[in-house]
């Protein structure tokens, strides 16, 4: 999809990915981990801001990137709104090369979004935009889709991809939106 195509869906308000709330199993894991604070975190395709909210209200550093306009601009005005601070840019996280490097990238629905030929360009980019000995926070969306987006993965598919860069620190199966429930994997990476 092209990144005019993005922009066009959210001008006509064909988000079936907006849900009005955080990624239910960040929202959990950063419950869990209230130790993990004051680190920056990056979130690539971060839409409306909703997962980058949830990262600043537990105290991180938060820079949000997409490649839609009018993501950006809700972003902006919705973090605002809710007396949050977080960076909000125009930026193609595939191609583009990070302002600086993250201590984590939290990815949700940002894989699954990009055509399948992308994804080796993917885990670059999250190799160049993040740390040495930076964690990779997914909720992967296990669906078997390939006429996307979203386009489905496999949990196989994942550890072939990452796992010759990445050392894999822990694995669940979060709790999810209503129509996502059993459909997801969260991973949490460490990059070697």
């Amino acid at each position: 999809m092209s990144h005019t195509d993005w922009e066009a869906r959210y001008q006509s308000g064909d988000m079936p990915w907006e849900k009005g709330a955080p990624s239910p199993g960040l929202v959990d894991f950063l419950a869990e981990h209230r130790d993990l604070t004051g680190e920056t975190v990056c979130v690539p395709g971060c839409g409306t801001g909703h997962d980058a909210r949830e990262w600043a209200q537990a105290d991180f550093s938060v820079y949000g990137y997409d490649l839609a306009p009018s993501a950006i601009r809700l972003s902006i005005e919705r973090t605002r709104a809710a007396g949050l601070h977080a960076e909000f840019q125009l930026v193609d996280f595939l191609r583009e090369e990070p302002p600086f490097q993250f201590d984590w990238i939290f990815e949700h629905t940002l894989y699954c979004a990009i055509y399948p030929g992308e994804r080796k360009q993917y885990v670059q980019a999250v190799r160049r935009w993040l740390k040495p000995g930076g964690r990779y926070l997914a909720v992967n969306y296990l669906i078997p889709d390939h006429d996307g987006p979203p386009f489905g993965t496999t949990r196989e598919e994942l550890i072939e991809r990452f796992a010759p860069h990445f050392s894999l620190l822990s694995e669940w199966v979060p709790r999810s939106y209503p129509n996502r429930t059993g459909l997801e994997l969260m991973i949490w990476w460490r990059k070697i």
